[in-house]
């Protein structure tokens, strides 16, 4: 690889004229420092050995000519593209060790800094050169509701700070709460401490909304502040399948905060209410409509963004992009408008899902920019429209991503039709990331994308979905096929006062290691579970028998019913999908409302005694269709000795597809 570009003859004549000196600026010294300077110095003065040095004889390649020609420009300003049409970028690991990553935001003062959130209510400090401030920036661990079992939704979920910070220094946290036994979201406000620039007060926090939870799923999650200045809160539906309350479900009902993006103003509040509704809310005068309601009709937004704009022209600044999460077949990216209403209960993507409300002809909703179908993934994470320096090609490209496939994607606006393009996102293959720092693979839980203050963009991602484990990686998303110029780019970050210590940055996967996708003992959620089919009729084990109780018949031994059994992709015999024994066949059971109470009465039937996690969204295993689905909504209190004696929906009654079938882990 050269180390300086190769000139064309005519140039490299005129290069030398006027600034051959430059040539030992340009040379990275990689040995004696006095031989160094003898060689560049005797080139440098003798005008034959420096274009020998620096001339390629490649007429097409050298430069200049290299700017002119219309062939080997033609892809510039585009990204490379495999075979089958996937947009091949690289990453680099930026930060590690992280417990479930739900989010990273900057300051926009100066500092360069980011802040990440952690699931159990941990908030850390980065600095622009990737060490982390040793202190926590925020500590809510004991306040915050979450539980180590993958795919509790549950937990600390999002954190904005205030848009002017550098002046009003406070911060807003959105995050799951139990209070007197009733689950709620909770929004507070804090105050950075007086002391400590880079720690928030904790005895400074004050709630500024709070809402209660029907279910422990579908907690929304997202603060953002628009370039209006407001805050906007972003609420799921209540949870279970299906939006079940009321005539027509939360999302649709404006008199309920769930399932709906809100919009406060939390300025000037020091001495008065918590927050004040902007004068232009578009329900304001509208009878039982609450008054924070921005927008209306969403399931479940997980993860949004404001567009910054075009760096040239500004096109596009301020539009607010998100990710809502399906319930049986599609995933959507969604366009905020004031006013809308985003369709759920009514439809799921294009498609309808209540077809009474679909057919209403006052439903007026706003359709997706784009949907995707489960085959694709199963779990949308709303990402960014990329407006950074340092990857030219990627401007304007909006990149997300699915939670439970891994998948990354990608579209860009047709300004002239106003459609989106679709693009998936591959790693870059073969010697496309072999470069110093990048890697080509990830950790397929893809939590989260952030933007740094600079406007390059990341993403969150960990091997194990668990609050506890610490799993989570953030990368850097980077454009292989083309680099701003060098200089370009270059940021001075502001100095920072630092209490405590710096823990400097280590990247686990080295230059080329990369991790598996990803490295977790269970099976992916697109995998079926094929347990070898048993009659209900056949001759009785010896000893205790996992799980299964019998009682004689005639012609042998009968599964009693109620028994289970955990079906395993990978034969693991403390783990699977949970199936029940009911009518003389088996069938699965849904996530709503299960709980580890409820696993610990299935892990007992089988013999071991407790449940170590409750794994939702068939996260071990998705049945076939063929397979029946035989109970729903199940709620133990943990002593009973079969679902069967649990709260529960009557069996064969239930909202919800294989997409939600439950697992367990015993131990």
């Amino acid at each position: 690889m050269r180390a300086l570009p190769g000139l064309c003859g005519d140039y490299c004549s005129d290069y030398w004229q006027q600034c051959r000196y430059t040539l030992s600026l340009l040379l990275e010294d990689l040995g004696n420092s006095q031989q160094f300077a003898n060689l560049t110095a005797t080139i440098e003065e003798d005008h034959r050995r420096f274009c020998e040095f620096l001339v390629l004889k490649d007429k097409e390649y050298c430069y200049p000519s290299v700017l002119t020609n219309a062939e080997l420009n033609a892809n510039l300003g585009l990204l490379n593209e495999d075979p089958e049409g996937c947009l091949e970028l690289c990453l680099q690991e930026v930060a590690n060790g992280l417990r479930n990553p739900v989010a990273m935001i900057h300051a926009d003062d100066g500092t360069h800094r980011f802040f990440v959130a952690e699931q159990l209510g941990y908030v850390w400090v980065y600095l622009a050169n990737g060490s982390r401030i040793d202190r926590p920036f925020l500590n809510l661990t004991k306040a915050v509701l979450t539980s180590p079992w993958a795919g509790d939704e549950r937990g600390f979920l999002c954190i904005a700070l205030h848009p002017r910070f550098t002046t009003v220094r406070k911060a807003y946290v959105y995050y799951s709460v139990s209070v007197k036994k009733e689950e709620r979201i909770r929004i507070s406000e804090f105050t950075v401490s007086a002391h400590d620039d880079n720690q928030l007060d904790h005895s400074s926090e004050r709630t500024i909304l709070e809402v209660v939870e029907p279910a422990s799923n579908h907690n929304g999650g997202q603060l953002l502040f628009g370039h209006d200045g407001y805050l906007y809160i972003f609420i799921g539906d209540g949870g279970r399948a299906g939006d079940p309350f009321g005539k027509f479900g939360n999302s649709q009902n404006k008199s309920t905060l769930l399932g709906k993006v809100l919009r406060v103003d939390v300025d000037f509040n020091d001495n008065s209410a918590p927050y004040s509704i902007p004068s232009d809310n578009p329900f304001l005068g509208e009878k039982e409509a609450r008054p924070e309601v921005y927008a209306y009709g969403v399931r479940n937004m997980w993860r949004c963004s404001i567009d910054r704009g075009d760096p040239v022209t500004t096109e596009g600044r301020g539009r607010m992009l998100c990710g809502d999460v399906g319930q049986n077949k599609y995933e959507e990216v969604d366009l905020i408008v004031k006013g809308g209403n985003y369709g759920w209960r009514a439809k799921e993507g294009f498609s309808c899902y209540d077809r009474r409300l679909c057919q209403n002809s006052s439903l007026d909703d706003v359709l997706p920019i784009f949907a995707y179908p489960h085959k694709l993934g199963k779990s949308v994470t709303g990402g960014y429209i990329y407006r950074g320096c340092q990857m030219p090609n990627l401007n304007g490209l909006y990149i997300f991503g699915d939670f439970m496939s891994g998948r990354l994607m990608s579209l860009r606006e047709n300004v002239t039709t106003g459609e989106w393009q679709y693009n998936e996102i591959c790693m870059g293959r073969d010697q496309t990331c072999r470069f110093p720092k990048l890697i080509n693979s990830y950790y397929k839980y893809i939590i989260s994308f952030a933007e740094d203050e600079a406007g390059e963009l990341y993403f969150l991602a960990t091997g194990v979905a668990s609050a506890t484990a610490r799993g989570g990686v953030i990368y850097k998303i980077v454009d292989p096929s083309r680099r701003a110029p060098p200089g370009k780019c270059s940021i001075k970050p502001s100095p920072v006062k630092i209490k405590g210590k710096l823990i400097h940055f280590h990247p686990k996967e080295g230059k080329r290691k990369i991790a598996k996708t990803p490295t977790i003992t269970t099976p992916s959620s697109g995998r079926h579970g094929r347990p070898l089919q048993y009659p209900p009729m056949f001759k009785r084990p010896r000893g205790r028998g996992r799980g299964q109780g019998y009682k004689k018949a005639r012609g042998g031994w009968r599964l009693r019913v109620g028994s289970v059994r955990l079906v395993s992709a990978e034969g693991l015999p403390d783990r699977g999908r949970v199936e029940i024994f009911i009518r003389g066949q088996w069938g699965t059971v849904c996530d709503d409302l299960f709980t580890i109470k409820s696993g610990s009465v299935v892990c007992r039937q089988l013999g071991f005694s407790t449940a170590l996690a409750v794994m939702k969204r068939a996260v071990l295993g998705e049945a076939d269709d063929s397979v029946r689905i035989f109970l729903d909504d199940v709620e133990c209190e943990g002593g009973e000795r079969s679902l069967l004696e649990c709260k529960r929906s009557r069996v064969g009654k239930h909202n919800c597809s294989h997409a939600e079938d439950v697992g367990v882990i015993c131990g």
